[in-house]
């Protein structure tokens, strides 16, 4: 191991893995006909192109129990359909670990032996500016395939979905289901965490990022309350996980390539750490 990978476990003690549909400078797409996915038993007609897309990635892999499916081949077969459908979106994984791409990915690792707690947020902000209409469906599909494929309860899912029914993607929920998750997650536990709704990016604020921008996930009061920075994305929801725990993140926005700063990156347009 070397001198960086050490520091990194040191300060990140979590297997943290993020698919993400988009570079930082790309823009993700909303999708009025999810069914050209062929997703099964799909919750509504519209929803993100990138949860769509791994979806039915998953779902056909899940079907197919003699193939076990890699984070390489995932994010390429994803590149695929998605330019199958039209959109030129690049998917990309990062990782708080230097992981071998080419051996299997796992959303419940096979040694995994404790809870199993998913943190699911859909913001299509109803009659805001920009406002988006697949995002509650791509809560309800990913909680669908969860429960299916890898035995989550509902019970154990925190649903912050702008429906009036949920509890409401406000910053503060957000932040305080990102603290909350920390606090409850102990080693052989599996998280889950879902975004579908805006992304953007601010100029960088302390001079970590290459580009120049800190990347934002957009809540539903974020003309009140603001923006959340990648910044205490990582400090509030991805450093506090303790040593042993395994969070896959899947986001579906836009900017959204290294919203949680997590320190290796793959992507399915050059294969480039």
């Amino acid at each position: 191991m070397s001198d960086f990978d050490a520091q990194v476990q040191k300060l990140i003690p979590a297997e943290v893995n993020m698919i993400s549909g988009s570079h930082d400078s790309q823009t993700s797409a909303d999708v009025y006909n999810v069914s050209q996915f062929q997703l099964p038993d799909p919750k509504g007609r519209a929803g993100g192109a990138c949860t769509s897309a791994v979806l039915k990635v998953l779902y056909n892999d899940s079907q197919e129990p003699s193939e076990q499916l890699t984070w390489v081949t995932l994010l390429r077969r994803m590149r695929s359909v998605l330019n199958s459908m039209g959109f030129d979106q690049i998917p990309q994984l990062t990782s708080s670990r230097m992981i071998d791409v080419n051996k299997p990915m796992y959303i419940v690792p096979p040694n995994a032996n404790g809870m199993k707690r998913a943190i699911l947020i859909g913001i299509n902000y109803t009659g805001q500016r920009g406002q988006l209409s697949g995002c509650h469906n791509d809560v309800d599909n990913i909680s669908e395939y969860l429960q299916k494929v890898h035995g989550f309860e509902a019970t154990n899912m925190l649903r912050l979905v702008d429906n009036g029914v949920d509890h409401a993607p406000t910053h503060a929920n957000i932040m305080s289901a990102f603290s909350r998750i920390g606090d409850y997650s102990k080693a052989g536990d599996v998280v889950f965490l879902h975004y579908s709704g805006h992304g953007s990016r601010v100029p960088d604020r302390d001079g970590d990022e290459d580009d120049g921008y800190d990347e934002t996930l957009v809540p539903v009061d974020f003309e009140r309350s603001g923006q959340i920075v990648d910044d205490d994305i990582l400090r509030k929801l991805v450093k506090p996980l303790a040593a042993g725990v395994t969070m896959t993140c899947l986001m579906d926005c836009c900017h959204s390539g290294t919203v949680l700063d997590l320190p290796y990156r793959f992507t399915a347009d050059g294969d480039v750490w």
